[in-house]
């Protein structure tokens, strides 16, 4: 492919990309470039993280390399989202349940790499530059960076205001050229860019997705279990909450349906040249096929795709995509990682 080519691949579906030039420069000079996002291991594992691994996709597509940090450090730094002791835990879990998700999305991982935050986050270097970054910020630029992605609450924890220095410092540590994050991200992505260079170091590319909407219209998350599917859901419970989703027929926005089969499903039909397909009897018009999904949004909006015919096309995908995980990952994994 040519650089023009890679990066109209790496900017499908992404919300923003800090700056645009430098990706093409990078993407001419740099044979094989190399991106991260990082993961803190904290709650159970749902639907909306295949938003990320399809752009970990494209990445790997357009000749990446690609590191997925499961941030073990940041996942108790963030309220004690998650407990000390079961940081090994649930490391073991995201790795095995984010290696079966990549598995069901056919993606080849030859140029994949799993690092975990603590194998280098608590070397004598990077402590230093942790401690010269918190030299160089007060705690209302700390707190503001990172007011989207960490849990404040009424009496904040200190822990909190260093998570986005610790987010700027993997950066240099992994030695990426890019970081990818969703929008709730882009106020430490910024952050790092904008503090590096305070220190030495050169600032990195950034890039911002679109987060996956609730199946009650609102961000979908971990902790609300109404508005997610978790991966390990069984194939009636997908259909159940599929059902039960907010989907009214004409409307779009906020439709986390939609939104589903924009970032994940349509993404990997197109690569596979195959056809989402909604089944419907002959007397309610036939089937419908679709190859890009602009088509199936005007068709939406234009009711001529009934919510529930959607619903029931997206649950037979899905559950496919599911299957794969649910056979990979063992019991013993998650109840280790979440004892009752």
């Amino acid at each position: 492919m040519t650089p023009k080519e890679k990066f109209e691949i790496i900017k499908r579906n992404t919300e923003e990309i800090v700056p645009e030039e430098e990706l093409l420069e990078l993407l001419k000079i740099k044979k094989k470039p190399v991106a991260y996002i990082g993961n803190a291991p904290t709650g159970r594992i749902h639907i909306g993280y295949y938003f990320w691994l399809s752009k970990v996709a494209d990445f790997l597509k357009a000749g990446f390399k690609f590191k997925i940090l499961l941030a073990d450090i940041h996942a108790h730094l963030d309220d004690q989202k998650a407990p000390w002791e079961l940081l090994d835990a649930r490391v073991v879990y995201y790795k095995a349940v984010l290696t079966a998700m990549l598995e069901s999305l056919n993606i080849d991982t030859k140029n994949l790499e799993f690092v975990r935050g603590s194998d280098f986050q608590l070397d004598k270097k990077y402590t230093m530059d942790v401690y010269k970054l918190s030299a160089l910020n007060t705690f209302s630029r700390c707190k503001k960076a990172a007011s989207e992605v960490v849990r404040f609450g009424e009496h904040p924890k200190l822990s909190g205001f260093i998570y986005p220095i610790l987010q700027s410092l993997d950066e240099e540590y992994l030695d990426v050229d890019m970081q990818i994050g969703g929008t709730d991200q882009r106020k430490i992505l910024m952050f790092a860019r904008e503090n590096l260079p305070k220190i030495g170091y050169k600032s990195r590319i950034e890039l911002t997705f679109p987060l996956m909407p609730g199946l009650l219209g609102d961000k979908m998350s971990a902790s609300d279990i109404k508005s997610k599917i978790d991966v390990l859901d069984s194939e009636e419970d997908v259909k159940k909450k599929i059902n039960s989703a907010y989907c009214v027929a004409g409307e779009v926005e906020g439709n986390g349906l939609l939104a589903f089969l924009k970032h994940v499903i349509m993404p990997l039909k197109q690569d596979s040249n195959k056809e989402f397909v909604i089944e419907r009897p002959e007397k309610f018009g036939g089937n419908l096929s679709y190859k890009d999904y602009e088509a199936i949004k005007c068709d939406f909006a234009d009711k001529k795709i009934h919510p529930l015919d959607l619903k029931t096309a997206l649950s037979t995908e899905l559950n496919s995509l599911l299957e794969t995980v649910r056979k990979k990952v063992k019991s013993n994994i998650v109840k280790k990682a979440y004892p009752q």
